[in-house]
């Protein structure tokens, strides 16, 4: 084959995922893709609906491999071993110029690992990293045996992971290219019925039926005490579908007027309308961040998985604005001070005190924008990444 052919030959990218948030980013990640280099790239893998949508045919769908909890997994050990290995022989047989893994690293990281013990030299990159920071440390040095490079989703996470000898790249939090929907508080207010000088407080007690069971008891409590002081307060519970019918039983005799909505836009909506949030720690903080909603974040778990993770977890924070920020910019309420008093404690400046609610918004700003807020795309700084990674393996492959 002649130079110019072989510089006409398209990058092969192979994306993989193991569940749909997964799916999502590798959509976006496709997307950015296509906008960079169009036809110059061809990308190949695993993927789900968001992937097949931007032209991924995947080598197998997600049922197998997007499943949580231990009840859940055992039976289906078997089957996503196999797709481990179907997944990385693949990668064996075509060789594609760069093979970037997506979240799920229970999943995902097995493919890496059996990519670079039978083939060193295809390069691997992991894009959102474990939270290896957080959490026992020591693990980063076993990922540089496997990953040739990380896409960040944090500032800090690039001198982490390059310490262990891990090439790292900050690109952003994909979570703030939501921000553009974070509206229709206007409408939300009209179609409930709120009034518009009603204090309106949205309550997220989890995404799991396991953290309901612990963070609503507390949340309820808070907004029982909450109410004596505010009259006007109407109450906002965005939640799942999975989890409608039991958050339903445990808001039984809520203290206010309650309105449980689902989907993400209703969830969105709910956020622009609220004048504060009171939230279980997650992801859905950094929502509420984007959509410049006050918040205090709660998180209780059982004593006995509380005794087990307090020596391996070695953050002060658990809100990724504060861990952005380096202090506490949010109030955190978690295990014995996440309490029905300290939660009322925490909202009440919120819900009262302009200068309080300003201040907040203020540092959660901040923290957005360290975050890749009022950047690049965090999709189209992957995409730029992921193609300067693939030129420059197939470039070393020419040698």
């Amino acid at each position: 084959m002649s130079g110019a052919a072989t510089l006409a030959r398209p990058l092969t990218v192979m994306l993989v995922v193991g569940e749909p948030s997964g799916d999502a980013l590798g959509g976006q990640l496709m997307t950015g893709l296509k906008a960079i280099a169009g036809e110059r790239v061809r990308v190949v893998g695993v993927g789900g609906p968001a992937m097949a949508a931007e032209g991924l045919e995947s080598l197998f769908p997600l049922d197998v491999t997007a499943v949580m909890g231990l009840r859940e997994v055992l039976p289906r050990i078997p089957a996503i071993l196999r797709h481990v290995r179907q997944a990385a022989d693949f990668a064996l047989a075509t060789r594609p110029d760069l093979v970037v893994l997506i979240d799920s690293p229970d999943f995902t990281h097995r493919i890496a690992r059996r990519i670079k013990r039978l083939a060193p030299s295809i390069r691997t990159v992991n894009y959102v990293a474990p939270q290896v920071w957080a959490s026992r440390a020591y693990r980063a040095r076993k990922m540089a045996r496997y990953m040739d490079a990380v896409l960040a989703l944090l500032p800090f996470e690039v001198p982490f992971f390059e310490r262990y000898g891990i090439r790292t790249f900050f690109v952003g939090h994909p979570v703030v290219e939501r921000k553009a929907r974070m509206v229709g508080g206007d409408a939300f207010r009209e179609a409930y019925a709120i009034a518009p000088d009603a204090t309106l407080l949205a309550v997220l007690p989890g995404s799991r039926m396991n953290e309901v069971r612990f963070i609503l008891p507390p949340m309820k409590g808070a907004v029982e005490i909450l109410a004596r002081e505010f009259p006007k307060l109407v109450t906002v519970v965005p939640t799942l579908g999975h989890i409608l019918a039991g958050v339903r039983k445990r808001v039984a005799g809520w203290p206010t007027p309650l309105h449980i909505v689902e989907g993400e836009r209703e969830k969105f909506a709910a956020f622009d309308a609220a004048d504060a949030a009171l939230a279980a720690s997650g992801t859905v903080t950094t929502e509420l961040a984007l959509s410049r909603t006050p918040f205090v974040a709660a998180y209780r778990v059982g004593w006995l998985t509380a005794v087990l993770m307090r020596p391996l977890v070695n953050v002060p924070h658990v809100t990724l604005a504060n861990l952005l920020l380096k202090r506490e910019a949010a109030p955190e309420r978690l295990q014995s001070d996440c309490t029905a008093k300290d939660l009322a404690d925490a909202l009440r400046p919120l819900l009262g005190d302009p200068a309080a609610r300003a201040a907040q918004l203020h540092d959660l700003d901040q923290a957005m924008h360290l975050l890749g807020q009022d950047e690049e795309a965090p999709s189209l700084r992957a995409a730029r990444a992921v193609l300067m990674l693939a030129e420059d393996a197939r470039s070393t492959a020419r040698g």
